[in-house]
């Protein structure tokens, strides 16, 4: 007997039902990375990838024998702890206690993660409520953006401005960012992409401000080795910062091994139980024997650091001058792996198309920065290169990018 619901026999079928999208609105505005974009279309044209900030080779020997050595073993092979190994968490203790002057109980202020990019995720999923208010650096790393919003925060960009050949942080625009509904700021110094390193100065005004208003600060330094001009900084290290900062880093830039996927928060014992409620439903635990060799690398002496930074701030170095002498503005950075340039001295306006059509100009791909930016015309002219590269992949690039002045 037909229904309401149920068309009689024999009736015509009507209009198809409009199929709902598979995509949950929350990330509807996301589609795949730019990253995996340009890295596709340097395969396909054989280009120089200065896009992707990768190594192009691998970390230091000894880190590399301590994995086969821990896999021999059969340590890690199994689960390991939640938390992470031991090993592994002494070792980012004490790092944070040599380098930063930082004391953190490695049994309960010290999370094991799989790389910095599920630490980002666990800390805003756990912290952040539907409605919240998220403040982030622009232009920001475009995993911010998907885990605000998986979170169900509403991202708040505060905008970091080129004066004067680089990026600065305007302390008033960030004061006026903060609402009642802000719950925390999202830092990351050194900055990627925009390589600015934020100074004593700031980052004191930035602790002030949350200490105020009573907010949380998510620290992403994972850069935190890397810096060329100036001094890394800890927010947490400042007053009234210990209680109230996540500090994440990594393994994968300061150890060239970033397909290992080890990472770590170091937090007070409240927020690290917070971000390990959520972390264990996402990978639970991952890198098992990855773990053990990188708490070796951290204890590595001074000489591997001080050695990493001046290799790649020579290559900072020899990329800059190459991409001014090719005829970009070049904002040089303090920190990181990579360099924004600004197209506009070239005769381009459009990152984007820029970006798409180098490969087939002069073989080298290289990363829009609109992508990092809420307001994409804010980034339409400016692209960036990664120069964590050997210096003669360097070099040939440089050479193939002087064709853009002849």
């Amino acid at each position: 007997m037909a229904t309401m619901d149920t068309p009689p026999p024999g009736s015509p079928p009507g209009p198809p039902a409009s199929p709902r999208p598979l995509l949950n609105r929350r990330l509807a505005e996301f589609g795949t990375t730019i990253f995996a974009e340009m890295s596709a279309l340097a395969a396909a044209t054989g280009s120089i990838n200065l896009g992707q900030g990768f190594p192009d080779t691998d970390g230091p020997e000894e880190i590399r024998e301590a994995a086969v050595r821990a896999l021999r073993d059969g340590r890690g092979n199994q689960y390991p702890p939640g938390p992470g190994v031991p090993e592994l968490r002494t070792a980012v203790a004490e790092h944070q206690r040599r380098f930063h002057g930082l004391s953190f109980d490695p049994d309960t202020e010290v999370l094991i993660t799989a790389g910095a990019t599920e630490a980002i995720a666990a800390a805003l999923l756990a912290l952040v409520e539907p409605g919240d208010e998220v403040i982030a650096l622009e232009p920001y790393y475009d995993s911010y953006a998907a885990c605000i919003a998986m979170a169900g925060g509403r991202r708040v960009p505060v905008t970091l401005r080129p004066v004067d050949g680089v990026y600065r942080l305007d302390l008033d625009e960030l004061r006026d960012a903060v609402t009642d509904r802000t719950r925390l700021i999202l830092l990351n110094t050194p900055h990627n992409p925009t390589g600015t390193v934020l100074g004593r100065e700031q980052l004191a005004a930035i602790a002030e401000l949350a200490v105020e208003r009573d907010l949380l600060v998510v620290s992403d330094e994972v850069y935190e080795h890397l810096v060329f001009d100036g001094e890394h900084l800890p927010i947490a290290s400042f007053p009234g910062m210990r209680e109230r900062t996540i500090t994440i880093s990594s393994a994968g830039k300061t150890f060239s091994f970033t397909g290992w996927k080890v990472g770590w928060i170091t937090a007070a014992p409240a927020l690290v139980s917070a971000v390990r409620s959520a972390k264990q439903y996402l990978t639970y635990v991952s890198a098992g024997p990855f773990q053990y060799a990188i708490a070796e690398a951290l204890r590595l002496p001074d000489s591997y650091f001080d050695g990493l930074r001046d290799e790649l701030r020579a290559k900072r170095d020899l990329l800059s001058t190459g991409l001014t002498d090719a005829g970009f503005a070049v904002y040089r950075p303090a920190g990181t792996y990579f360099v924004t340039t600004d197209i506009r001295p070239l005769g381009e306006s459009d990152g984007f198309a820029f970006c798409r059509t180098l490969p087939e100009r002069c073989g080298v791909v290289t990363i829009p920065n609109a992508v990092f930016y809420d307001h994409r015309e804010q980034g339409a002219p400016f692209v960036r290169f990664a120069f964590c590269k050997r210096e003669s992949v360097l070099k040939e690039a440089v050479e193939r990018l002087s064709k853009l002045r002849r």
